[in-house]
C-alpha cells in the first residue's frame, strides 16, 4: 500500500507501506510552485493538486514526478475512479477547483473530456462512487451536490 502526502510547502512524499507497519520512504521532494491540497492514488498512479493551477503526475513505481498539466484554477480536490475490473489502473480523473468547476479528465493520457460548474464557490471536497456513475461535492457555499458523471 503507498501512502501519499502534499504539503502548504510545497512538497509531496511518497511512502510505502510494509507487511509490519512500517513506513518506507519513496520519494521526497519540492513539487508544486505553492500549496499542495490534494493528492490522491490509484494503484501505481499518484496525482496532486495545489494552488498554481496545476495537477501533477506521479509514477509510484520508479518513485518520479512524470508530467502535468494545468488546470483553470485552484485545485481543491482530485480523485480517480477505477473500473473494479481494473482497479489498479485508473479509468478517469476528476478534479475540482476553486470557481467550484468539477473537471474530468482520460487518465490515460490526461486529456480534458468535460468540465461542469457545479457550485456558486470554492469546492472543498469530492468523492466518486465506486460505479463512476456519480460523485458528491462538498463546497464552501455550504452546499452539497450529487454530480451525473454519465
Amino acid at each position: 500500500m503507498s501512502l501519499v502526502a502534499g504539503s502548504y510547502e510545497r512538497f509531496i512524499w511518497g511512502y510505502k507501506l510494509n507487511r509490519s507497519l512500517t513506513l518506507t520512504s519513496l520519494f521526497s521532494f519540492p513539487s508544486h510552485l505553492s500549496t499542495i491540497k490534494t493528492v490522491a492514488v490509484a494503484g501505481t498512479v499518484a496525482v496532486s493538486g495545489g494552488n498554481d493551477d496545476c495537477v501533477k503526475i506521479y509514477d509510484l513505481a520508479s518513485s518520479s514526478e512524470v508530467g502535468s498539466f494545468h488546470h483553470s484554477a485552484s485545485v481543491t480536490s482530485v480523485a480517480f475512479y477505477s473500473p473494479p475490473s481494473l482497479s489498479s489502473l485508473p479509468r478517469n480523473l476528476l478534479a475540482a477547483d476553486a470557481n467550484g468547476s468539477v473537471s474530468i479528465y482520460d487518465a490515460d493520457h490526461f486529456v480534458l473530456l468535460k468540465s461542469v460548474k457545479i457550485h456558486k464557490k470554492s469546492i472543498n471536497s469530492m468523492s466518486v462512487h465506486p460505479s463512476g456513475k456519480i460523485a458528491l461535492t462538498v463546497g464552501h457555499d455550504q452546499c452539497m451536490a450529487l454530480v451525473n458523471l454519465m
